[in-house]
């Protein structure tokens, strides 16, 4: 309990001074998403409330899921959101046969979808040219999970923008990436369920007109929104990752479809972060070059135009990254087996409080470096049980 109210004090005491903003970023990723409570847990329980949240599909629902709920009350909502998402087998043959419940719930899954998330649209099944409408046309209907939504979500705390809420979504007509953002406009239960929209599964949004499908399938990591963000602030950002970038060759056709979807939605992050890094580092470099100019020279409006170009906020990033569970494969990401939820909620949590125990953004950094990144060995994903 000392640690956690030692995190408290000295994590806010900085956050309102070179620190800055505290901004959690949550990737998409289906039922892995149960990571991304856990690490929300250990962030409440040591007082930490973030002041951004910025989501994508699984990381947009459990990001209103906190925004939407007065700050007592949002563990609670993220723990009735899980409950409702776990797919229990009939029977069980845990004992027998390792690993069986867990098929089982995947082929419930895909069956039967979840009640309170998707339910089976029998249409997307009459032939691939039935026409089926651009808001029907999927194989699942996500109405449940509106009316979800609609229970355990407050759009009015929402629209308070306290914290602010961002979620990302993909233009279907010009596959650009779209982020709403509840500082500049109101946000609704239509812009969570299409950061969600997954193609083919779930069927496009409509917001004002235009379809929208899950963000994901263009940038499944959305920390781009915090670097791009204007004006820039200082910033601690918890990136929570539930693709790991990393990993062995395949050398099965089951590793291969696992390996492969890492690759896919991992989205990239570790070019992104090196690109913004010598981004920034640029920035700083441009501001301390202005510092040697002469006076008079730096007030030229020809000088202070160039030096626009500068930023002195730093940023540090540290990642979280959802652990390996033993015989997960490609199917992990609809894991929705009490088991595996309740795994990686309790990996997100140990990884946080480990990463508040170490405060790695707290020290000595190079001058120039306006993003730093803090990844250490204990961080790397654990296989789980």
């Amino acid at each position: 309990m000392n640690d956690v109210r030692n995190n408290r004090t000295s994590l806010q005491a900085l956050a309102g001074s070179e620190l800055g903003q505290i901004v959690l970023v949550l990737q998409g990723g289906g039922a892995l998403g149960s990571y991304q409570a856990g690490v929300y847990q250990a962030l409440h329980e040591a007082g930490i409330e973030p002041d951004w949240i910025i989501g994508t599909s699984i990381g947009a629902i459990n990001a209103s899921l906190i925004v939407g709920n007065l700050p007592q009350n949002r563990l609670a909502r993220l723990r009735e959101f899980w409950k409702k998402m776990e797919q229990n087998p009939v029977w069980s043959f845990r004992d027998v046969f390792p690993g069986f419940n867990e098929k089982l719930s995947y082929w419930s899954t895909v069956t039967n979808g979840i009640p309170g998330f998707f339910r089976p649209n029998p249409l997307a099944h009459a032939g691939d040219s039935y026409p089926l409408g651009a808001d029907q046309a999927g194989y699942y209907s996500t109405l449940p999970l509106q009316r979800t939504l609609t229970e355990l979500v407050d759009f009015n705390l929402v629209n308070q923008c306290k914290p602010r809420l961002t979620v990302g979504a993909a233009h279907v007509r010009t596959s650009q990436m779209r982020y709403f953002d509840s500082r500049d406009g109101k946000l609704g239960v239509e812009h969570i369920m299409a950061s969600g929209a997954l193609p083919p599964a779930f069927p496009a949004v409509p917001i004002d007109g235009e379809f929208y499908w899950d963000g994901g399938i263009l940038s499944n990591t959305p920390t781009e929104a915090v670097f791009d963000d204007n004006p820039r602030r200082n910033s601690l950002i918890f990136a929570v990752h539930l693709w790991n970038p990393e990993g062995a060759e395949p050398t099965t056709m089951a590793e291969v479809m696992n390996r492969h979807k890492d690759v896919l939605y991992s989205s990239r992050i570790a070019s992104h972060i090196t690109r913004q890094q010598q981004a920034h580092r640029l920035r700083h470099v441009i501001n301390q070059l202005a510092a040697r100019l002469p006076e008079p020279e730096r007030n030229s409006q020809a000088v202070r135009e160039l030096t626009s170009y500068g930023c002195p906020t730093r940023m540090h990033v540290v990642r979280l990254l959802a652990p390996h569970l033993t015989r997960e494969d490609h199917t992990k990401d609809i894991d929705f087996s009490p088991s595996g939820i309740m795994q990686r909620w309790d990996a997100g949590y140990r990884h946080t409080r480990a990463v508040l125990d170490r405060k790695p953004w707290i020290g000595e950094f190079d001058p120039l470096s306006g993003v730093v990144l803090h990844e250490q060995p204990d961080l790397m994903p654990d296989a789980a049980e």
